[in-house]
């Protein structure tokens, strides 16, 4: 796993709620990245007060179609892991929960065999502005 964000970057959020969401976005690319592949996590500020945070991986990817479900209620987009690990797609419906208590956003970008980025934002804190 590969840290690109900068030291000096601050967020003003619950910690325990952030690192949920961290946890389950970083949890997933490794369940979904094959050997030798690469995840990495970035932070940079957005603009509006607010940091973009976004972890990547040359993982499995997703089709468009599920792309556009992933974050809908009622939508099933399970699917396994590259060690055939089970997933609900329920952790991203938390993760976005968690996201938009922070006023921010959360969104993914997929191509199916190339690998995913999801991003979400948070307010800055008050240190970086």
């Amino acid at each position: 796993m590969e840290n690109l964000a900068a030291e000096n970057v601050k967020i003003f959020a619950d910690e325990k709620m952030i690192n949920s969401v961290l946890l389950n976005l970083i949890s997933n690319s490794l369940k979904f990245t094959r050997k030798n592949g690469t995840v990495t996590l970035n932070a940079k500020e957005s603009g509006d007060q607010m940091i973009e945070i976004s972890i990547s991986d040359t993982g499995v990817g997703m089709p468009k179609g599920k792309v556009e479900k992933i974050f809908k209620i009622g939508e099933k987009i399970g699917s396994k892991g590259t060690d055939g690990e089970l997933s609900t797609g329920l952790g991203l419906l938390l993760c976005k929960e968690f996201v938009e208590k922070h006023n921010g956003n959360i969104w993914v970008e997929s191509e199916e065999n190339v690998g995913s980025t999801f991003y979400f934002t948070v307010p800055a804190s008050r240190e970086n502005l």
